[in-house]
């Protein structure tokens, strides 16, 4: 990724975040009954996102990121604002392949771990002294 796709990058997120501001300033944001707006406001940043995407991945990456979010969107998620930063803070210097975006899923996974996001696990408490297999017998 080159230095002035970067700069184009970081301009249309600032030019974003300007509106955002002058949006609470005037009042928009946070307003009752201001559905159209969130809407709307919902819908650049998930266009800027995808176009942010579309810059910093190889078609093979953001096929696996897409087949990702069809099982697991909060992972897919994750990885994408992982992405972003990166790019956003010029740390990517070329398009993000398959390869770097299988590590970069196992990172996450990782990381999510280690933040205790456990809610897969099953634990099993078993009775002790309970049961004892002479018990079987005497029914005998």
């Amino acid at each position: 990724m080159s230095d002035a796709e970067l700069e184009e990058i970081r301009k249309g997120r600032l030019v974003h975040l300007q509106q955002q501001q002058q949006q609470q300033q005037q009042g928009g944001a946070g307003v009752p009954g201001n559905g159209g707006q969130d809407e709307q406001r919902k819908q650049q940043e998930a266009e800027a996102r995808a176009s942010i995407l579309s810059q910093i991945l190889q078609p093979e990456a953001a096929d696996r990121l897409g087949r990702i979010r069809l099982v697991k969107a909060s992972r897919a998620t994750d990885v994408e604002n992982r992405l972003i930063t990166l790019a956003q803070s010029g740390q990517l210097r070329a398009k993000v392949t398959e390869e770097q975006l299988k590590e970069l899923l196992g990172a996450v996974a990782e990381n999510n771990e280690r933040e205790g996001a456990s809610g897969g696990k099953i634990v099993v408490s078993r009775r002790k002294g309970g049961w004892d297999d002479e018990d079987d017998l005497l029914d005998l």
